[in-house]
């Protein structure tokens, strides 16, 4: 994941520093692309110790078109707490969008369904896409997440917003363009999730993986998380780990966590930041 590091780097070294919604402040630099070969080993972070069940969980979450908190809760993970209403709602998140997007026609579209369909049954199609950028549910800048909520829309506007597919030489990639990209705690995250739907969905269509390509607009580090950054980037990298999947269920939405296995994971310790509200 040296990658990675390099990017951490970049920002450090050359990145501007300016204001955001946050008002904690970030340093970023703009339009910034990493790469990672999954036959090279599973893309979860060496230099600081990830939660891979609170990535997998997440990502389950989104496969079921779920928006409220209380199955992530129900799994040990906290990670939307803060955005949503006190009865776990987040409005029409990326598991509304993915799973159940509504046209002006008045149905409703399963985007995850129509990609496993591509896949399976006109691979060399350049239309395998999920797009999580609804205008239409965008959230009100000038209110609260949880207003936004309670109001039907958004509680946050999506980060990873636009995912598409590529079927090659057997393998299958993915290339994610992320609008804004925590670097510190979302991006390590962002990367393993997209390893792990990859490996999902090459399981479900008989392929093997390729590679994960990850576009950044706004790529920045909070300024308090400036000090770990320099603490991870003094810390060399290790071995990927590898994923093992148990079992193939009948569709891409029966997946369980216990499905998933990540073997020879050897990190250094994790390193405690603040998340940015």
């Amino acid at each position: 994941m040296k990658t990675y590091l390099d990017l951490l780097s970049d920002v450090m070294e050359s990145g501007v520093d300016k204001g955001d919604r946050t008002g904690t402040g970030t340093r970023s630099v703009f339009g910034r692309q990493v790469r990672y070969d999954l036959t090279e080993g599973f893309p979860l972070l060496t230099t600081k110790k990830l939660h891979f069940k609170s990535i997998a969980i997440e990502l389950l979450w989104f496969l079921r078109g779920d928006t409220n908190t209380k199955f992530l809760k129900e799994n040990g993970v906290s990670i939307w707490d803060e955005w949503a209403l006190e009865d776990g709602e987040l409005g029409p998140v990326y598991g509304a969008q993915w799973r159940a997007w509504q046209g002006p026609d008045g149905k409703s579209y399963d985007q995850v369904q129509a990609l496993m369909d591509g896949l399976k049954n006109n691979p060399n199609s350049r239309r395998h896409i999920i797009s999580g950028w609804n205008v239409s549910a965008l959230p009100d800048e000038t209110m609260t997440p949880q207003e936004n909520a309670a109001a039907g829309r958004m509680a946050l506007p999506p980060c990873h917003a636009f995912y598409q597919f590529y079927v090659g030489g057997g393998r299958l990639s993915a290339s994610l363009y992320i609008r804004s990209n925590d670097l510190f705690l979302g991006n390590p995250y962002n990367t393993a999730s997209l390893g792990l739907l990859t490996h999902m969905l090459a399981q479900q269509c008989d392929l093997d993986v390729g590679e994960i390509v990850i576009s950044i607009g706004d790529a920045h580090i909070y300024s308090n998380h400036f000090e770990q950054v320099k603490m991870q980037l003094t810390r060399e990298v290790r071995s990927l780990p590898q994923l093992k999947i148990k079992r193939r269920p009948d569709s891409i939405f029966e997946y369980g966590f216990d499905d998933f296995e990540i073997v020879g994971y050897d990190p250094h310790p994790h390193i405690r930041a603040p998340i940015a509200v």
